[in-house]
Formats: C-alpha cells, structure tokens, sequence
C-alpha cells in the first residue's frame, strides 16, 4: 500500500514500508542541442545554459504538489497503482528535466529497451534515442585487423533499434518514465540520473520481490500483444532467396530430408538490388513477375505441402522505383525544409520515407502494399524492417519529427498490425526489429536486428543474450534472432561450426528463422552438406517442443518474457554465473557454445534438480560442471520434476 509523507519541507513516498522516492530528486535545465545523423546513428552535441535545481515543494491538494526552485516550478500528481505510484508530471516547455533516483549499494540495473553489450547497466550511460545498432567503422576494423587486435565496443558507445525509458534493479526496484523524448540515463555510484528533452507525462516507481510480479504489472502499463500463429511452432523459416524456380526446390528438398520447414522467407520479393556491400531488397513492394514468375500459384504450391511463404516490407522506397515516383507525386513522401525529396542512405542507396503522419500515405500503405501486395496473393508474413532513421529537421504531414522520432517505429508496427487485423486473417505474423514504448502492443514478435556472423559480444551472436533479457525487463517478452546473423564484409563470414551453433541457440527460443545474411554466397546456409543433418535434427526437436512453447506463449500474455537471464529466480545479480545462458520457459535453461572449436563447456546449473536434456543424466543445481557440447547439441538442461518432462525426452530423440 502506498503511504504518501509530507512535513511540509519534504515528501516522501513508499510501499509496504520501502521508500520510492523522496524530494528532492528533479532539476529543469535549458540547452542547446544539435544532432549529426548519418545512415541511422546519431551524435548530439549539448551545450547547457541553464540550471534550476528544484528543492522546494508545497502541497496544493490532496495528492499535488509544486516543486520550484531558481525561478522555475514543476506541478505533479501522486496516483496510487499496483505495486507502487504513478507521477504525473506539467513541465514547462522549452526545458529538460532530470531525475535523479538514489542508488542501492550493489545494485544492478537492467532494461533500458534493447542493450546489446551486457545485460548489468550500473556504471553505464544509455542513450534513449532510437537508432541504427550497426556502423560501418566497426565493420571495417573486422575487415582490416587481426582478430586479436579488434578491440570490443563498450555498451555506451553502441546503439539500439529499441531503447525504452524502462528499468527494473535486482532490489525488486522499477522506474518507466512515460515520455518519446531523446535523453540520457547515467548509472552511477550513488544515484541514477535520468534526463529527458521534454517533461515526461508520467514517472512509475513499483516495488516487488519478484520479476513476474514486476513485469505483471509494467504489462498493465502496456499490454503485451504478441503472438505468434500456430503454423510457427512447426518447424523453422528458412530464408531463401533467387525466384520462383529456387524457393520451390529449396523448400521440397528439406522436406523431402526429412527437416521441419513451416515457411520459406523471400527478403528479395520484390526485387533484388545489388550493391558493393552485397545483396540487398529492391524496396519496391510489389512482387517481380521475372524473378519470382507465378508467384500467386507458387504460393499455393508450397502451402499444399505446409509451407508457408513471408516477404519483406519497410517504410522507404528506393529513389526512382515505380513506387517512389507514384508516391512522389501524390506527396506521400517526407520531405526536407526547401520542399525537395528527404532521402536517407543505407549502404551505397538513397530511398524516400513515407510520410506516416499523412492519412492518404498510410491508407495505401494498408490497402495497396499490404492488403493488395501481399496478403490477397497468399503471403502470410513478413520483417517489418527498419523505422529508425527518421531525421529530426525533416517536414512531415502532422507532428515535430524531433518528438516523433522514437515513436516512429512505433507508429510503423501500429499500422501493420492494423493492416492484418482489417484484413481478418489470423495464421499472418510480422516481425519488427526498432521499437519503443508501446512496440510489445502491436508487433507479434521482435527480432534482435543485424548482428555480425561472428561470436564477437559487442556485436555478433552472443550479444542475442543481453538484448533480449533488456528487451524482456522492458516489458518486451517475445525476441528473436536472425540464425546465422546478417552483416558480412571481406573476411567477416560464418563458418558452418557458426551457422550450427547459432541453430542450437534458436532452437531453443519461441522462433527459429534463418538469415543468408548480406553475402549468401560467401557465408554457410542451413542447406550447405555439413549443416544439413543439423538442421533435419534441430527443425525436428523444435517442432517436437511445441507444446512447452505454447505454454511459454501464454506466459508471455501477461509480460513474463520467455528467455530470460540466469538470476530470473535467484532476483540477485550477484547470482548470476554466465551471462549468455538463459531459462527458456520456466523448465529449460540452455547454455549456447560461444567459443570456436570447443567441444566442451563449463556450466553453472541455477538451484534446482535438472536432467541433461542430451544424456538423461541427473544434476544438481548450484554445482559448477564441465559438460560435452559437441556440434549440434548445445547443452541444454530440463527441470527433473517438470511436467513436460515426458516432451522432453521424446523431443530429443527427435
């Protein structure tokens, strides 16, 4: 229960007896800030002006206060809700305000949206501002140094598809921050300081001792909408690209090998566009009757054998397709200050955006790219890639794009999932990878963008790990990856030891879906002949868990993400012995190989009797052990008393 404490010089707030907050805890400052964008990632430049710290604070009602101080006053609203309080905040505009939150001694910090690095952000400064995860520079460093001269990006000077205003600590503490402004979180020794351009609306302060409970109630703040349709859970979607003629043949062949295959995804649909750094979408949303002839009837072949078929879809247009220039003329298209074109480059190609702040732009993107496109012609899903390079100085139809910036992938999700449900067809998905608040309500499920084919952590397969348990304390509880990863420059290629190990990994998640990555002829595919007995294997058991995993689905209704970090029990950070193993569900926890050419691991099994999901063999928990992990069976481990123990041991004769 809440209990509000007021003496007349100082408000405090608590829960059954743990503080919140107490005043004072918030500054308004005025700056000037300049952004520098370039292929998605950005730079700010701040210059402070002003500062007024805001010490002072008088009761105005029953649950209102004003904070003033150097001239400036801030009003807020103390509401009551589960677990805790919700602020609300009338700011001033023109100003920025910072929060300051006093840390806990030996406290860990998690959320923050997606964060790649590490999964603790104590000591860590975190930029909310949604932006490209990649750059080339450290793209070209892999290609130029020797392994052992690449030197590992810290958290802070890496970006993130998806950061939200989000945080839980392993003291049973949240704080979500209702606001689409750009800030910055600094998580030091003795308090936390949270900084946003613009007031939040609201600041939520919730206390438990347990993770489900918290992520319960951040669930009623933004009620999780994810799903995924019954014909996911029946094996993987390989990615396969090159036409009609070669997604067919593919597809019959794995089935005819024996694999599992619940839908081929064809990125190049719509046309393929060749550049420098490899083989890229012609961003032209309607299907290319040279490349994949027939493709209506094609569809409807795959699908009398079980196969679905997914395509690819983005908010931008090529510069000078057919769709571009009918959009240019009707003005659908964003625009720069002087009227002309705005076009945003990613790798060596311009493209328009369209504008989704402009009614007629959004009807056609639902009735024609769609609706018409894609889904009357049988296709069942599709990435709706990208949503993060929106420029702050742009013009739109409606709105500020510097304060719809963060929303805009937001609002990109929203109109997909409306597309399919006016259309009315329950077996269609989509997948997202740039989000923000709010994004965990419209896309069924996210993937953890384009990562490296590499086993770098900063960014290759093992940062898969941090950023979906980040995404997961954000109230984000369905992520994905791409098998396999996608960038690939020079000599930064996957391996098949790499293309399998990421396989075992996913095979263990709610989605298995294969990437041919930017250079598919110069990395190895599911197809390739030392992979392919793996994937008849691993397609088979993942379909064979299907029912674990719908049972994970449901749990994910309510918030409670499906992968989560090796302490999700324990609530302690300081339990934590292995920041890329992870609880898949309530009764697994599995333990990916990130290492080359190892055929053994060292585990740390969280408290629990557990049985080797491989060798039948009993552990116990807490103890430390060396397990085999040779190529294909990663080691995975199952609650001995589970009752889906029976499934397990039939999925891995599979």
């Amino acid at each position: 229960m809440l209990r509000t404490e007021f003496d007349g010089r100082k408000l405090r707030l608590t829960v059954d007896g743990f503080e919140l907050l107490s005043t004072p805890f918030v500054s308004a400052i005025r700056h000037k800030k300049t952004y520098s964008t370039k292929r998605g990632t950005v730079k700010e430049t701040i210059v402070e002006l002003e500062h007024a710290r805001l010490d002072d604070i008088e009761r105005t009602g029953d649950s209102t206060f004003v904070m003033s101080g150097d001239g400036h006053s801030l009003k807020m609203e103390v509401t009551e809700c589960d677990l805790g309080c919700e602020i609300f905040f009338e700011g001033e505009d023109g100003w920025a305000y910072e929060f300051r939150i006093p840390a806990i001694e030996g406290e860990a910090v998690f959320g923050g949206g997606e964060q790649y690095r590490q999964t603790n952000l104590r000591g860590e400064r975190i930029m909310n501002f949604v932006s490209e995860h990649i750059t080339a520079r450290t793209l070209m460093e892999k290609v130029i140094l020797p392994d052992n001269r690449y030197r590992e990006k810290t958290a802070d000077s890496i970006g993130s598809y998806s950061p939200m205003p989000v945080f839980v600590t392993d003291k049973g503490r949240l704080f979500y921050f209702d606001t689409a402004s750009d800030g910055i979180s600094k998580f030091g020794i003795h308090n936390y300081r949270l900084k946003f351009d613009r007031c939040p609306r609201s600041m939520m302060l919730l206390h438990a001792d347990d993770y489900e409970t918290l992520m319960r109630a951040l669930a009623k703040k933004n009620p999780p909408r994810q799903y995924l349709p019954d014909w996911c859970l029946d094996g993987m979607i390989i990615a396969v690209q090159g036409g009609t003629d070669k997604v067919i043949s593919k597809a019959f062949t794995m089935l005819d090998a024996g694999a599992k295959i619940s839908a081929v995804w064809c990125q190049d649909w719509c046309g393929e566009n060749r550049t420098v750094m490899g083989k890229q979408v012609w961003w032209n949303y309607e299907y290319d009757d040279k490349l994949y002839h027939h493709l209506p009837e094609a569809i409807r072949r795959l699908e009398s054998r079980g196969v679905r078929f997914l395509a690819y879809l983005n908010p931008y247009l090529v510069k000078d397709s057919r769709l571009y220039k009918k959009c240019a003329k009707k003005g659908w298209l964003i625009t720069d200050r002087d009227g002309s074109i705005c076009h945003i480059k990613t790798t060596t190609f311009d493209a328009g955006m369209l504008d989704l702040t402009n009614p007629e732009a959004v009807r056609y993107i639902k009735e024609v790219l769609i609706k018409k496109n894609m889904l009357e012609i049988g296709v069942k899903g599709w990435m709706a890639d990208f949503g993060e390079y929106l420029p702050t100085d742009c013009v739109l139809h409606d709105g500020d794009p510097a304060e719809l910036h963060n929303m805009w992938p937001v609002l990109w999700a929203k109109i997909n999932r409306e597309a399919v449900e006016e259309y009315g067809d329950k077996d269609v998905m989509f997948f997202t990878r740039s989000g923000y608040l709010g994004e965990q309500c419209y896309a069924p499920i996210m993937w953890n963008g384009d990562q490296h084919t590499d086993l770098t952590r900063d960014y290759g397969m093992p940062c898969v790990m941090p950023a979906t348990f980040s995404l997961g304390f954000s109230g984000v509880p369905l992520v994905h990856s791409d098998i396999g990863g996608f960038f690939s420059v020079g000599r930064l290629r996957r391996n098949d030891e790499l293309f399998i190990r990421w396989m075992e990994m996913n095979t263990f998640s709610p989605l298995m879906r294969s990437h041919e990555s930017i250079r598919p002829w110069a990395n190895s595919q599911f197809d390739s002949p030392a992979v392919l007995p793996h994937t008849v294997r691993l397609t088979n058991i993942h379909a064979a868990l299907r029912p674990y995993i719908e049972r994970c689905l449901k749990q994910a209704e309510e918030g409670i993400p499906v992968i989560r970090p090796d302490f999700w029990n324990a609530v302690d950070y300081g339990a934590s012995r292995d920041e890329y193993s992870y609880f898949f569900g309530d009764d697994m926890y599995v333990c990916p190989v990130i290492e080359k050419n190892v055929s053994e691991r060292t585990v740390y099994l969280p408290e629990g009797n557990w049985t080797g999901f491989w060798d039948n063999k009993a552990y116990k928990g807490g103890d430390v052990i060396r397990v085999n992990a040779p190529l294909g069976k990663t080691p995975v481990f199952y609650r001995t008393e589970s009752s889906f123990r029976d499934l397990f041991r039939h999925a891995a004769e599979a």
